[in-house]
């Protein structure tokens, strides 16, 4: 894996490849992203189960509680 280097003063690019440091923390970053979205999703269904676990208590529609709270 590469990184260009732009020196903006005279507009020069320069490709070096990346130390094995650098890999390292693209690695450590995408699998802390990985996670992220995981824990994101599995948030979400968490949320919308007991969404729905309230509306079926309740006797309701999504829509009909739509309506409710407009």
């Amino acid at each position: 894996m590469d990184k260009v280097i732009v020196d903006c003063s005279t507009g020069e690019q320069t490709v070096v490849p990346l130390t094995a440091e650098e890999i390292a923390e693209l690695e450590a970053a995408a699998a802390q992203a990985e996670q992220d979205r995981l824990a994101a999703e599995a948030e979400a269904a968490t949320k919308a189960a007991a969404r729905q676990a309230l509306l079926d208590k309740l006797g309701i529609t999504q829509e009909e509680a739509a309506l409710l709270l407009s």
